[in-house]
């Protein structure tokens, strides 16, 4: 598949920003449902309940180590488990570690601090050697790991990082604007943790980002200041690719390549622990 192709399956998406969310929801829910592969061969999915909070539990044929929690993206507000079910299933079989997604309290019914909270509850039950989170995701997995004695790995694919303004975000790309992102951090902004940005969320960190998204620029600018405080960081860059291009990683060359190496480095980080 070309971008183009994917930017366009997704584009209705945008065109219903102005609809009830929970219509937006539901058309989010069922487009990321219809393009879905299919699990990979023995592959056990299971919904389950871990300290209070809905999770979803993928685990593979092979299981050669302790498990990871992963953390949806979606803007705090869309998204679920069963959208990202596809990564979360990829990312289990590549990793051959259970993978137990988050199916976090969404905003605006509810605070970032609750979302957060729900998050950082699986989390301490499960102790996980690592924590994964996308996009919106990615700031839940930051400040997870920020706020805690953390010792394991943090895996961020393009994640919000510190505060986006309009000075500090990069071009609009499509499928996401910086006027989409200074929306919905004002939706969050308020019960957001007071990080250092200066003080690496963790020691050991594996990012992902996209050429196209204007949360690219903030994130290189952050990963220079982690590594320059001591941490071990690894980053990659997928060309000609879009902020939620990882639901195409199945057919996305590109995207294929940038998830690849991210799995990899991920896996190899485990593998040392």
């Amino acid at each position: 598949m070309q971008i183009e192709s994917f930017i366009q399956l997704l584009t209705p998406i945008e065109e219903y920003a102005d609809a009830p969310l929970d219509e937006r929801r539901r058309l989010y829910e069922a487009l990321h449902a219809k393009y879905r592969p299919a699990d990979p061969a023995g592959m056990q999915v299971n919904d389950d309940i871990v300290a209070g909070v809905a999770v979803r539990r993928f685990l593979p044929a092979q299981l050669i180590g302790e498990r990871v929690v992963y953390v949806h993206g979606g803007g705090w507000n869309l998204g679920s488990a069963k959208s990202h079910h596809g990564i979360t299933a990829d990312l289990a079989e590549r990793l051959e570690r259970e993978v137990v997604s988050v199916d976090y309290r969404l905003l605006p019914e509810v605070r970032y601090s609750e979302a957060l909270d729900d998050c950082r509850a699986v989390v301490e039950a499960l102790d996980p050697v690592a924590v994964i989170g996308d996009s919106a995701g990615g700031r839940l997995a930051l400040d997870i790991a920020g706020t805690r004695q953390w010792s394991g790995i943090l895996g961020l694919i393009y994640p919000v990082v510190e505060t986006p303004t309009p000075e500090t975000l990069g071009e609009d790309g499509p499928l996401l604007s910086r006027a989409d992102i200074l929306a919905l951090w004002e939706m969050a902004a308020n019960d957001v943790p007071k990080l250092d940005p200066h003080t690496p969320p963790a020691m050991r960190i594996e990012a992902l980002a996209v050429e196209h998204d204007p949360l690219t620029r903030p994130l290189e600018q952050a990963i220079e200041r982690w590594r320059s405080a001591g941490a071990s960081v690894g980053y990659r860059c997928a060309p000609n690719m879009v902020h939620s291009a990882l639901h195409g990683h199945a057919e996305l060359p590109d995207m294929a390549a940038a998830w690849q190496d991210f799995c990899q480095a991920l896996r190899a980080r485990l593998n040392d622990t």
